[in-house]
């Protein structure tokens, strides 16, 4: 194949043990924890619903690293939102909830940051949200743990602190839907392909941070995501 201009380098991220991951697509559910849902105005077990960022919106960070995401322009009210990311190594349509572990070929910590101001004006008017969830750096996210080694992830602690202070804490328990009922769902809108990223969704506790602020996220068994704002 020949190119008319070069192609920039695919979205990856490290991988524990070494490699890379590459990235194809970024889906991420929302309101997928009760509390987080109530503080966001909604209650109850909705449906599931699916947004997505772009591949080269990944800011991968080294085991042990410290990111460093710039704050975005056009925003004043920059929100973080701890999840843990599922990343997808065989692909497939229409895959039952009891089969989707055989789809997932590791996981790791993510934040799904949010221009909650452009967010909230986008709703208002009715306009699709993406210049809230789909900027630039807004999917910082720590190395992929395979599976192999952490077996399926259902339950234990995911935290967010800032500056030391904790924000956010739940467990992976708490998720309304759960992976693999996730998985089950988004395939039958999407033919999942390997190299997918999905953001399962924040427990309660997201606000806003400012440049020179530096969050801490964990979750148990994938050690900690470490960003600070420029």
């Amino acid at each position: 194949m020949s190119f008319v201009i070069t192609p920039p380098r695919p979205a990856a991220v490290p991988v524990v043990g070494g490699g890379e991951f590459p990235v194809t697509r970024i889906y991420c559910v929302g309101r997928n924890y009760a509390e987080h849902a109530q503080e966001m105005g909604f209650t109850g077990r909705e449906p599931p619903f699916f947004f997505l960022k772009p591949a080269d919106a990944v800011l991968a960070v080294a085991d042990g690293a410290t990111g460093e995401m710039d704050y975005p322009p056009l925003t004043k009210n920059l929100h973080h939102e701890i999840e843990l990311v599922v990343a997808i190594g065989t692909g497939g349509r229409s895959i039952a909830a009891a089969d989707a572990p055989k789809h997932i070929w590791g996981y790791a910590i993510g934040l799904d940051m949010t221009r909650r101001d452009l967010q909230g004006e986008m709703k208002k008017q009715g306009r699709p949200w993406c210049i809230g969830k789909g900027f630039d750096q807004s999917a910082p996210i720590g190395p992929v743990h395979p599976i192999t080694k952490t077996g399926e992830l259902t339950r234990g602690a995911i935290t967010l602190s800032v500056n030391g202070a904790q924000r956010q804490k739940g467990d992976l328990s708490e998720l309304i839907w759960n992976v693999n009922e996730t998985i089950e769902t988004l395939s039958q809108a999407w033919a999942l392909q390997p190299g997918d990223l999905i953001f399962t969704g924040t427990p309660a506790g997201v606000g806003a941070v400012v440049s020179g602020d530096v969050l801490e996220g964990t979750v148990a068994g994938l050690g900690t995501l470490r960003v600070a704002i420029r």
